[in-house]
């Protein structure tokens, strides 16, 4: 039925039909009763897939990734679809409007997307209202927080400085944003050198006034790092006392599509999304548990369609799991195949929480 529905919704420009989508489930979990009636269908409330990481409780592993919720308008429809969190945004100090349409392309034949949103939001302080008006007993949400556009590369700290003094009190943790290919120079920051300072700003602001509670960083990368700047950004995050890292935003190649290339050269720049980044996501998660173990905690987003590709994220070393384009394609009720899944592949593994699970490919 699904499959029929994305066919009829395909008929529509990507963004419209994303913000109609997106409408009509904010909508449906506006309202107890409709509320109830979705989170019994998607919510899988098993024991085996909760986990505590850096101090915040996750009913369950699979949450959406940030570009869905960029305003963070969804903070209370998240966990009745299913989602064991979310992360909002990108979200910038200031609103800006993001890049010209069209700027949102589908590739069905390889059940992937290419974006360059541009970082499009309504800014810091209006993400931060919504934040405060969440309903009780929701999932966790992270803010995800990235550069102004405006805003030349060396104010770049300050301007995440002010994202992060607006939202790091009202989320459940920070996602520092220096890996989307869609803004200028971002992916710049990334260097360890201008990341250092960056980070440790963030870092600092977050600490002022929070004796009763640590506001949880991380950084998120990009898939197409080298495997020496994946060392040393782990590295970094280690030295400076982060929480995580996030693993990995969209890439910028196209090898190995099934899209004819000349379609694919009509869409132009931007983030590639979906099975396509599969390989290299999985990669970079190996790589960066090899390196840090368990002193970080891995996010792990790119590719994840099926209960097998979240249970191998799983053993890489992921603790968490993100989708956004496997959310698209899989409907509705994705959330629950994969964490029906991956409860079942738990416990014919013989494992009795989803933590003891993390990292066991490497042994």
């Amino acid at each position: 039925m699904y499959s029929l529905l994305l066919r009829l919704m395909f008929l529509l420009p990507p963004e419209r039909i994303h913000h109609l989508a997106f409408a009509a489930m904010r909508l449906a979990t506006s309202f107890a009763p409709t509320r109830a009636i979705l989170a019994r269908l998607a919510v899988t409330d098993d024991p085996i897939l909760a986990t505590t990481a850096f101090g915040v409780r996750f009913p369950a592993p699979v949450g959406l990734a940030a570009g869905f919720d960029k305003n963070a308008e969804g903070v209370n429809a998240w966990g009745p679809l299913g989602f064991g969190f979310a992360e909002v945004g990108t979200v910038t100090a200031r609103a800006q409007p993001g890049n010209p349409a069209p700027r949102l392309f589908r590739l069905p034949a390889d059940r992937g997307l290419i974006n360059r949103m541009g970082f499009n939001n309504e800014g810091a302080a209006a993400a931060a209202q919504r934040l405060r008006d969440r309903r009780p007993g929701g999932v966790p949400i992270g803010a995800n927080i990235g550069k102004t556009k405006i805003v030349p590369a060396e104010q770049a700290a300050q301007d995440y400085v002010t994202s992060a003094r607006l939202l790091g009190p009202l989320a459940d943790f920070v996602v520092v944003n220096v890996s989307s290919p869609n803004t200028p120079g971002l992916r710049d920051l990334q260097a360890v050198e201008s990341l250092r300072p960056l980070l440790a700003a963030v870092l600092e602001c977050l600490a002022e006034g929070s004796d009763a509670r640590r506001v949880p960083v991380l950084v998120k990368i990009a898939p197409d790092l080298s495997d020496e700047d994946i060392d040393a950004v782990a590295d970094l995050a280690v030295e400076l006392g982060l929480a995580g890292i996030v693993a990995a935003n969209t890439t910028v190649g196209r090898e190995g599509l099934r899209t004819p290339a000349d379609q694919v050269a009509a869409m132009g720049a931007g983030g590639l999304s979906g099975p396509p980044v599969a390989e290299r996501a999985l990669e970079v998660l190996r790589r960066l548990y090899a390196r840090v173990g368990d002193r970080l905690v891995l996010i792990s987003v790119g590719g994840i369609e099926t209960a097998d590709h979240a249970y191998e994220r799983i053993l890489a070393g992921a603790t968490l799991l993100q989708g956004y384009t496997g959310f698209i394609y899989g409907g509705p009720l994705w959330t629950r195949h994969l964490h029906r899944g991956l409860a079942a592949r738990l416990r014919a593994d013989g494992y009795t929480a989803i933590a003891d699970a993390v990292g066991a490919g490497h042994s």
